[in-house]
């Protein structure tokens, strides 16, 4: 039996156990050789023909053993009362015979009602037909080697069957151990966001909150002071919104691209790329950017920038022809439109499920801003406003 050896990857099992069959093969090849053998030796010298046919009838139930493994099991045996009783020496027959138990066991039939048909057949025939010829000696041979047959094959499947048991168990620790690991890392994540949201998050906003307090208690003459307030509270309300978007990363966790998590912040500064894409992959789209020179809070400028994506996407999947954008400036406010005609049928292999409209109203929401959608003489329409500091708009 070869040896498994230890790789890389841990012990690798023996042939035989990766490859079953190789032993059962080998086993009917030495009787075929048995039996090659002994037809040979009966022409040679000239046997008779009671004798061809007793090892004729031994091959055949080799032969039938392949597909029937009892059947063939007990005319092989069987064939050692014809060959006992032409007085021809029962080795080769029994040979054969024991080389089908050991097939048969290693299969994974009952050893033992294998055996102990091999084993009645062997020593009925020697102790009947055969005369006891030879003694104790050849009866003990005759039980012995039955016992040899089919405890060798049950063996062999035993350790087979152990050997596949072990190597389930590995994989199931190793399948086991990465989970627990994912588990610790997605435990860490979460204990990591809940402390950015706790720390970090109440610490900006008091900062955020004594900024407010030491502006309005400037002097009317201190507008230098007064502009480094403003733009140090814009710094803190940055933080603010950089801080949501690693905890929603870190919530995430693993359904997160690795290209998306390095993806910067949108904002209205990427309002022309992202028409532009939609542009490379068919959608003609008529944009109108008037962007606002001045502040604008974060969060309203990631909220823009989602509502044009998600009604974009929308056009794309289920409208037709031109699709407008228009974004502008008014009385302080920040007004999104986006327009298309609905299709007849979507470009998307799937239906929408409405989920997005719903998803782009709370994001409009959370950024106070107030949100309408339309839908009028084939035309649907998507507007929404929002305050550039980020007041509730009403």
């Amino acid at each position: 039996m070869a040896k498994a050896h230890n790789s890389q990857d841990g012990p690798v099992a023996p042939l035989w156990v990766r490859r079953p069959e190789v032993l059962h093969r080998a086993a009917y090849s030495v009787a075929a050789l048995v039996f090659t053998g002994q037809i040979v030796a009966v022409i040679l010298r000239g046997s008779d023909g009671p004798t061809a046919l007793s090892v004729l009838l031994a091959g055949s139930g080799v032969a039938l053993s392949w597909r029937q493994p009892w059947a063939g099991l007990v005319v092989a045996s069987a064939a050692s009362f014809a060959v006992t009783a032409v007085g021809h020496d029962p080795l080769s027959v029994w040979m054969m015979a024991v080389l089908v138990l050991f097939s048969v066991t290693l299969r994974g039939k009952q050893p033992l009602l294998g055996t102990g048909i091999v084993a009645a057949f062997f020593l009925g025939a020697f102790m009947t037909v055969g005369g006891f010829r030879g003694g104790a000696f050849v009866g003990a041979a005759a039980l012995f080697s039955a016992m040899a047959g089919g405890a060798t094959g049950a063996a062999l499947r035993i350790h087979r069957e152990h050997w596949w048991t072990l190597e389930e168990r590995a994989e199931s620790a190793i399948a086991t151990r990465e989970i627990e690991a994912t588990r610790r890392v997605t435990e860490e994540r979460l204990r990591i966001a809940r402390d950015l949201h706790d720390v970090i998050g109440h610490q900006v906003a008091m900062l955020s909150m004594h900024l407010g307090a030491a502006e309005i208690g400037l002097p009317a003459d201190a507008e230098s002071s007064r502009q480094a307030l403003v733009s140090a509270r814009s710094s803190a309300r940055t933080v603010v919104v950089e801080t949501q978007r690693i905890l929603a990363l870190l919530r995430l966790a693993d359904d997160v691209r690795d290209d998306e998590a390095l993806r910067p912040t949108p904002a209205l500064s990427g309002l022309q790329g992202l028409v532009a894409s939609f542009e490379s992959v068919g959608l003609d789209v008529r944009a109108s950017l008037d962007l606002p020179a001045g502040f604008v809070e974060p969060s309203v400028g990631v909220t823009v920038y989602r509502v044009v994506q998600e009604a974009l996407t929308n056009a794309y999947r289920h409208g037709e022809g031109t699709a407008t954008v228009e974004v502008s400036e008014r009385d302080d406010r920040i007004c999104v439109t986006v327009e298309n005609r609905v299709g007849h049928s979507s470009r998307g292999s799937d239906p929408g499920s409405g989920l997005g409209l719903v998803g782009m109203r709370e994001r409009v929401e959370s950024s106070n801003g107030r949100l309408t959608i339309d839908r009028h003489d084939g035309r649907f329409r998507v507007h929404a406003e929002f305050s550039l500091l980020g007041a509730v708009v009403r």
